[in-house]
């Protein structure tokens, strides 16, 4: 069975998790630390948290910025559920909008027509990898800075509507030369086993607000704020004398562990000069092999601007309905080739359903959705595995359509 994503583990991971184990040092400590610091030299924001996922590191920024009863959040309809959810955690609004017909990222006109004076937050998701049009997005935010209603003091230093970026999907992608983690306010990284950098499970917040804020002071609050309220770390109470600590806040448990740093600290060094090679190399074989077949259309990774980190490889058929889409994947596993689909949107779950949302108003999405196979990607598929893939593809759509 060609399987779909598996991390790779290999003995220089093994050898760096094993230094970390007998270093004595395995929760929040010093690789941790420096694990921050090189994502931040490597995206060319201002300052990095690392927490145990992405999905925390949303949520905080929300509550970090006092998202609450009655406040909207924009998102698009075609992400995964986390990205909902902690808007729901907080008890504000998802506002869903529909994506663009050619990247499935958000649309900006369907952002635009949903900002109201109850706006607080805009969530874009850097589908597969490709950066969304941040630059148009950012502007907006400044657009409507005279409808934005700051009930805080953080809402009133920035004065307008914070762009938080889902960067779930694109750690090491680009735009016009700049790095995710740096084309926004804040961007989140998922460091998930399926992701391109993987720390088992992990997550970071990459810091990049503008001035009158200080990041840095920032890192620290929040450091407070995802580790019980406590302002001091078990890093710092080591130095001599300095076990006394205080409890600032109701915080909360969502550090990032030095075990898990350690295979982030082995993942960042090798990104760009191996990882993304790699991955490169994959999706261009991919589309080599499926774009003179004209039932396919084939996922973007470069613009005039942009690079993606080749995350994903999200294949549409042409003309096909869900059901027939659901069952040529089954022939595809048949075939012994594991595939996925990204994602199904969240207004089509049972629990959004219930809340009154209803996938059918966002068509663009439903029909990305209805059509989309995600084919396997990790870095070390060979070239007669893509082949292999290629042809339980090709050979699962001769037998529908």
């Amino acid at each position: 069975m060609i399987p779909f994503s598996p991390p790779r583990i290999d003995d220089k991971i093994c050898n760096e998790v094993v230094a970390a184990l007998k270093s004595g040092w395995i929760t929040t400590g010093p690789r941790t630390k420096l694990f921050e610091k090189k994502i931040t030299e490597y995206c060319g924001n201002k300052n990095t948290l690392c927490l145990n996922s992405a999905t925390a590191g949303l949520e905080i920024m929300l509550r970090w910025f006092g998202v609450g009863q009655g406040d909207e959040v924009i998102l698009p309809a075609y992400t995964y559920s986390a990205t909902a959810n902690v808007i729901i955690h907080c008890g504000a609004i998802p506002v869903f909008v529909d994506v663009n017909a050619n990247d499935f990222n958000i649309s900006v006109t369907e952002i635009e027509k949903a900002i109201t004076s109850k706006t607080k937050v805009i969530m874009p998701v850097d589908f597969g990898g490709l950066p969304c049009d941040y630059r148009e997005i950012n502007a907006l935010a400044v657009k409507y800075k005279n409808k934005f209603n700051a009930i805080n003091d953080i809402q009133k230093t920035l004065g307008r509507i914070l762009i938080l970026s889902d960067a779930a999907h694109s750690f090491g992608a680009s735009d016009n030369g700049k790095k995710t983690g740096s084309l926004t306010d804040v961007s989140v990284f998922s460091f998930h086993a399926v992701k391109n950098l993987t720390t088992a499970e992990g997550g970071a917040v990459a810091l990049n607000l503008p001035e009158p804020f200080d990041n840095e002071q920032i890192y620290k609050q929040l450091c407070i704020k995802t580790l019980h309220g406590q302002n001091k770390d078990a890093l710092a109470k080591t130095q001599k004398g300095n076990w006394k600590y205080d409890i600032v806040e109701a915080g909360y448990k969502c550090n990032m562990t030095d075990l898990t740093a350690s295979i982030g600290l082995i993942e960042i060094e090798r990104y760009d000069n191996d990882t993304l090679i790699k991955r490169k190399h994959i999706v261009n074989t991919y589309t080599n092999l499926l774009k003179n077949d004209a039932r396919f259309e084939l996922p973007i990774f470069e613009t005039q601007t942009k690079i993606s980190c080749y995350h994903l490889y999200p294949l549409r058929i042409k003309n096909i309905t869900e059901q027939q889409r659901d069952v040529i994947m089954q022939h595809i596993f048949d075939a012994d080739v594991s595939v996925n689909v990204h994602f199904i949107p969240v207004p089509a779950t049972s629990f959004y359903k219930s809340l009154g949302y209803d996938v059918m108003n966002y068509k663009i999405t439903c029909d990305n959705f209805s059509r989309e196979i995600s084919l396997p990607i990790f870095y070390d598929l060979a070239d007669e595995q893509i082949k292999t893939v290629v042809n339980a593809v090709i050979n699962a759509v001769n037998k529908v359509c």
